[in-house]
């Protein structure tokens, strides 16, 4: 059964942006609580599910990549990266 899973997920398309994955998370899960698919079709959506959860993971993880390499190229000083909170219009 863990091979059918493999091919099921490598057949499935990824959601357009993030938070499109997020929504179709969401309804999954509450079609599943709420009892109103049967087996097979929970058993299918829980495979969705799974991917989408692996899809939301890599995109965090590669966004928190991103993020790691624009922080270490800018430094860590204050005088070079002011905080713009603590900026006014008047400075």
């Amino acid at each position: 059964m863990a091979g059918m899973s493999k091919r099921a997920a490598s057949q499935q398309s990824a959601p357009k942006t993030f938070e499109d994955a997020l929504r179709e998370l969401e309804q999954i899960l509450s079609e599943i609580e709420n009892g109103d698919v049967g087996l097979e079709e929970s058993l299918v959506k829980y495979e969705r599910g799974n991917f989408l959860i692996q899809h939301c993971r890599g995109v965090l993880s590669a966004a928190e990549k991103q993020i790691e390499a624009l922080s270490s190229g800018q430094g860590n000083s204050d005088e070079e990266n002011p905080n713009p909170e603590t900026m006014t219009k008047s400075e």
